[in-house]
């Protein structure tokens, strides 16, 4: 422990050592190409925007790798440099734009794509897009990114581009994957390091590639070392079993699809004998090689924003295509806005704490910051041999890296477990307005509740310029109810959430960000839970209510102080002790369930928990490894129709009855719910039209 505290006060000192060097002159995205254009819908208009279309290219970037703000990113010192002593990287972009930029708003918002899907357009729609739009870059119809899509209503450009340089693009999907170079040592050698995988199935095999989960969706880094006596595999039964060991002769690098005859040895594969059995955890730690340079993956939205924010031309002396040449107005964008959903949402706090917002030439990027879904986790993708993909769940990678590690908060404050003092947003000058919208899942997944409240019990301030939203009952970014139908459960004991209509809060947050950045009105007041309103686990149980066949969790994802070993410290590095040693255990917490309908206390209260068909609560268990949690689901169960109904079957909530009446009344509910959602900002009027509508046609209480 002693130790990894050392490491840890070393990296910030280092840190504030370089940020007092003097600043060299700025390094930029050195061309801008643009290979296509098409129109949009076939060309419709988009409120006082216009037509838009669509552009795709290639953005070529390089960093000076002696700047202080780029020597964050690990490896940079042994990536391979350019004529000019510069780093030299390449990405997809995929740009929205109205085809006559003077009717823009001359506003840009940057959507970070998950895992290189662009699921960030969705802000037009509800997630998913139809007939297999999913989070395909390559949306031209009005039906996938949205007839009434906010961004584009009101005149914004969107544009995404690939961060996540161990991806390989599936051509159904045209994914944004980067171009990132390799590390190598001083003299050229290979660089090699501990690396760990692991991997769970729902369906007996006998070989994987590397890694796993998403399948064939990863660059692999191969094994330096296929002697698997030099490695270790080990399988257990749940996430708080113990692990046993695979004997070295019971396991290979390679593909064998039909066992050990089958065998073809390979770096990038892995090879069980005696199969892979379902619904067990496999861990195997290997020595790996040539550690992608991962970290410039922050650099990808600082430089594009920057450039398209400040830039008349790339240096090739392209034009940038948002530059309007207004008298005065330089390029013509006024404001810079970033989103991100989940993994991208802990990708932009990483982004934050490690000062990206800043370009090279010292200048503020995004003025607003809309984070979904990212509780209290960094994404780490500033490692040696990152795969920024994994990230820790109660049930599944519970250890790893992309975790809750100090700091966990907005404001500068010390963490009474490590006694560290750091916070996410250190720099006045440059740090953008904050909005970060968390579901009830993640404070028993995500350790959400050290946003607000610490290990020691004490409440954690929220900085002015930060908003944390609530909406309780959600599952991972989903609920059910109207527009929302509910799921299988799968591989989880209890049917999961919808997830229709989830994009409906942000949508309309759009605006309310925009009004915070560009004209100082001040959002909604933070509505995350307090401590008043958290518990533990053991507290939740008490106080759920009785519902037939669902009993309350008995276990959250906690998180310790992880030791990683002295090469990594706030920042990231190396990971040179795999798994982590554990140190202390910080107290996490869960949202109070309310006696209705057990949804978490506090929050936004969407129509999903104002104007309930049932119960939402954001966990699930899994049904052939429980107690353990279920990934990512949350849980529904709909309410009795009567009273006589849900009093026989011993069920303590009210019945739809008790709630609304009649038919008329669920339809009052749910338009009272409406407009006080959209008074209150959390709902587009459209958006509250369309659940009127539904309730209307609805068989409720019919």
């Amino acid at each position: 422990m002693k130790r990894f505290m050392t490491s840890l006060l070393a990296s910030g000192a280092a840190a504030a050592a370089l940020v007092a060097l003097p600043a060299p002159s700025a390094a930029h995205v050195t061309r801008f190409v643009v290979n296509d254009h098409a129109l949009v819908a076939g060309g419709m208009n988009w409120g006082k925007a216009g037509p838009y279309e669509r552009l795709r290219g290639t953005a070529y970037m390089e960093v000076d790798p002696v700047d202080p703000l780029n020597a964050v990113i690990f490896n940079i010192d042994k990536a391979p440099r350019n004529s000019r002593g510069m780093v030299e990287f390449s990405t997809p972009f995929v740009m929205l734009k109205p085809v006559d930029m003077n009717r823009s708003n001359h506003k840009l918002w940057v959507g970070l794509n998950n895992r290189g899907n662009c699921i960030e357009v969705s802000f037009g729609r509800a997630f998913p897009t139809p007939a297999g739009g999913g989070g395909n870059c390559n949306r031209l119809s009005a039906e996938e990114i949205g007839p009434d899509n906010p961004l584009l209503q009101k005149g914004f450009v969107i544009v995404d581009a690939g961060w996540q340089g161990d991806g390989i693009p599936d051509p159904d999907r045209e994914q944004l994957y980067p171009n990132f170079p390799v590390a190598v040592n001083p003299d050229g050698s290979p660089i090699t390091g501990p690396l760990r995988l692991e991997y769970q199935l729902d369906a007996a095999t006998y070989t994987q590639p590397l890694p796993q989960p998403f399948a064939g969706q990863w660059r692999a880094y191969p094994a330096a070392d296929l002697n698997t006596a030099n490695a270790t595999l080990t399988v257990r039964d749940r996430a708080d079993a113990p692990k046993v060991s695979i004997a070295a002769n019971r396991w290979a690098f390679g593909r064998c699809a039909a066992g050990r005859p089958s065998l073809v040895q390979t770096a990038t594969d892995i090879c069980l004998f005696d199969g892979f059995a379902p619904n067990k955890i496999y861990e195997l730690i290997y020595t790996a090689r040539d550690p992608i340079v991962m970290g410039l993956a922050y650099a990808v939205p600082r430089d594009i924003g920057s450039f398209l924010r400040y830039s008349m031309t790339d240096q090739a002396g392209n034009r940038n295509p948002l530059a309007t040449g207004r008298p005065g107005s330089g390029t013509g964008i006024v404001r810079a806005y970033s989103s991100g959903t989940s993994s991208t949402g802990m990708y932009q706090r990483e982004f934050l704490y490690l000062g990206f917002n800043e370009d090279e030439a010292r200048r503020k990027v995004f003025d607003g910051v809309t984070i979904y879904s990212a509780a209290s986790y960094r994404l780490f993708a500033n490692v040696q041999f990152a795969h920024p993909t994994f990230f820790s769940g109660q049930d599944q990678h519970q250890d790893y890296t992309s975790n809750a590690i100090v700091p966990f908060t907005f404001a500068v404050t010390t963490d009474p477990v490590t006694g560290v003092t750091d916070g996410l947003l250190k720099r006045p000058a440059t740090d953008p307005l904050v909005m970060q919208i968390d579901e009830e899942l993640v404070f028993w997944q995500w350790k959400a509740s050290l946003n607000v409240v610490n290990s020691a019990g004490t409440p954690v301030p929220v900085p002015d310029k930060v908003r944390l939203y609530f909406q309780n009952g959600f599952g991972h970014i989903g609920a059910s109810g109207l527009l929302a139908p509910a799921g299988p459960a799968g591989i989880c004991r209890h049917n999961s959430q919808g997830i229709a209509s989830v994009g409906m809060t942000p949508r309309a947050l759009v605006q309310v960000m925009d009004d915070w950045a560009d004209r100082g009105i001040p959002p909604p007041p933070s509505n995350y839970p307090t401590k008043a309103d958290l518990v533990t686990v053991q507290q939740y149980q008490s106080l759920f209510p009785t519902i037939p066949g669902m009993e309350a969790p008995t276990v959250m994802n906690q998180v310790n102080v992880l030791d990683f070993g002295p090469l990594f410290g706030p920042t990231g590095g190396n990971r040179t002790v795999l798994p982590p040693r554990l140190g202390p255990q910080y107290q996490a917490l869960v949202p109070k369930p309310r006696p209705g309908d057990g949804a978490g206390a506090a929050g936004i209260h969407t129509m999903y928990t104002r104007a309930p068909l049932g119960t939402n609560v954001g966990w699930n268990i899994r049904a052939a490894r429980a107690p353990n949690l279920c990934g990512l689901a949350g849980s529904y169960r709909p309410f009795a129709r009567t009273r006589a109904e849900r009093l026989a079957a011993g069920d303590s909530r009210p019945s739809l009855e008790e709630r609304y009446g009649s038919h008329a009344g669920f339809v009052n509910a749910v338009r009272r719910a409406g407009k006080e959602l959209v008074r209150e900002r959390f709902l587009m009027k459209q958006d509250a039209d369309k659940f009127i509508r539904a309730a209307e046609e609805s068989n409720v209480l019919k």
